[in-house]
């Protein structure tokens, strides 16, 4: 019997898809989250100047960003689901555990006291 290893997959090849939704998290946290806080607070400290309304850097040129991060997560997460249904289908069908074989039952008899 010889034994096939699987060859070990690069960190970056097994952690790609986990890393993008990680980063798309972070530019939606950034641009809809801090950026606005920190421009209400910069507004309050600039004393007499006007600063216009925070507009979200990645809803600019018709948030091209948003439907390019999601067609990449949409498309690698089904293909990751792909791949897991394949490896699923082709594993080998699980032994069922044996099943003990079943004790006789000893009879007790009871004593009614009336």
């Amino acid at each position: 019997m010889t034994d096939v290893k699987k060859k070990e997959e690069d960190w970056m090849t097994k952690k790609w898809r986990p890393m993008m939704a990680i980063v798309y998290m972070a530019i939606n946290i950034f641009d809809f989250i801090v950026m606005p806080i920190f421009y209400n607070l910069l507004q309050f400290w600039t004393d007499g100047q006007h600063i216009s309304a925070y507009q979200a850097l990645t809803l600019q040129g018709g948030g091209l960003i948003h439907i390019a991060f999601g067609a990449i997560l949409g498309i690698s997460a089904y293909t990751r689901g792909q791949e897991k249904v394949e490896a699923i289908k082709n594993a080998p069908a699980p032994t069922p555990a044996p099943t003990p074989a079943p004790k006789p039952v000893a009879k007790v008899e009871e004593e009614y006291v009336a």
